[in-house]
């Protein structure tokens, strides 16, 4: 085992890459099982799957857990979320699905001072006394629920001109609410503590078990990893994460990694990551959302990778490489293309935007794996 007076340990990006794809479990089949706990099951291993609007396929959540659960059915979040309560919806790098055994680690960001942020500022005290009366009283609602509201003019192109949707979603940020059930991207809130049958929130975790406990979820989900992979969008954790990490390699439960390409970026992986002997990947497809975890870390794709992804959604038409929605293709350890895929749900059927390949060689060995991972996204796609 190395010792932690040692060098940094020399790797290389297939070896990088091995890593990182064993710690998503993108390297088997079923790697969580089948059926309803199978979705608890990823979301706990991953840390956190993410949200989105955009539903030009599947919106990304249901993306994400059909590429790692091949028989998963969106009523088995549902499940999760609603009646199993073993995940809940709250900001990681970005709104996601969360476990519900980590929401110790998050009610310390619930406590901070939300009313003067941003548009929260502009969030009256009536109106946030109306919502929570609505709801204490007569249970769980959605915005749509709420017909009494004096509209106001909007004030950002995303904004509702209904009050009380910027009060449901300040007491969501606080903790006072959490979202119960989901039906596409409209939420039903209730009371946290009614939800979940709590007399109060758990007691918070302190900054240092914080710590502790975003870089345990990337070494999980990562396997190898770096500050920024540990706090993506979250910069100012880095010294606290930083300190964790320093006294771990000094303990010996961490080894520093000089990866190739990666210059003075540090790197570092558990000893019995190193140590375990990991079969050779299949030639597996996988049809990848672009906020998959292993995509929504660009930098990163790219050092790994050598394929820089571009998110063209909201690019005007004709400055647009890979398409408006385009999806990394995942054969073996390689991105071998990028699809821009659309689901016409009207006709039942899934639509091929564009096809643009990344990888050079074995095209037609690579393009019958892709169609065939096709037919199996489709049916997911539409429900069959």
């Amino acid at each position: 085992m190395p010792r932690p007076s040692q060098q940094p340990l020399s790797m290389n990006l297939a070896q990088a890459r091995r890593l990182w794809l064993r710690a998503q479990r993108l390297d088997e089949p079923t790697p969580f099982g089948s059926g309803p706990e199978a979705t608890r099951a990823a979301v706990e291993h991953l840390g956190y799957v993410q949200i989105d609007t955009i539903n030009v396929i599947e919106r990304c959540h249901h993306h994400i857990l059909f590429t790692r659960i091949p028989d998963y059915r969106r009523a088995h979040l549902h499940q999760a979320q609603d009646v199993d309560k073993t995940v809940f919806e709250y900001w990681t790098h970005a709104l996601s699905y969360v476990p519900v055994r980590d929401f110790r680690f998050f009610v310390r960001a619930m406590k901070q001072d939300w009313d003067s942020r941003g548009w929260f500022a502009s969030v009256q005290p009536k109106d946030m006394r109306k919502v929570l009366r609505l709801i204490r009283e007569g249970g769980p609602l959605t915005i749509r629920d709420i017909d009494d509201d004096e509209l106001r003019e909007k004030d950002h192109p995303w904004a509702s001109r209904k009050p009380s949707k910027r009060a449901l979603q300040l007491a969501f940020f606080k903790g006072i609410l959490t979202v119960s059930a989901r039906s596409g991207m409209v939420k039903t809130y209730d009371l946290t503590t009614r939800h979940f049958g709590w007399e109060r929130l758990p007691k918070a975790a302190s900054e240092r078990e914080v710590a502790e406990y975003v870089l345990d979820r990337a070494l999980r989900a990562q396997g190898l990893v770096s500050l920024d992979s540990i706090c993506h969008l979250d910069a100012g954790r880095k010294p606290a994460v930083r300190a964790v990490i320093e006294r771990r390699v000094r303990r010996g439960e961490l080894v520093p990694v000089a990866l190739e390409g990666a210059g003075k970026q540090a790197h570092w992986a558990r000893p019995e990551a190193l140590e375990e002997v990991l079969p050779p990947l299949s030639g597996g497809v996988h049809i990848l959302s672009p906020f998959d975890p292993l995509v929504i870390q660009r930098r990163r794709l790219q050092l790994f990778f050598g394929y820089e992804h571009r998110f063209e959604a909201y690019l005007p038409k004709e400055k647009r490489v890979f398409g408006y929605f385009g999806l990394p293709v995942l054969l073996g350890d390689g991105i071998v293309a990028v699809l821009d895929l659309k689901t016409d749900r009207e006709k039942g059927r899934l639509l091929m935007q564009q096809w643009t390949w990344i990888a050079k060689g074995a095209r037609m060995e690579r393009k019958r794996l892709i169609e065939e991972a096709l037919e199996r996204f489709e049916a997911f796609q539409l429900g069959k």
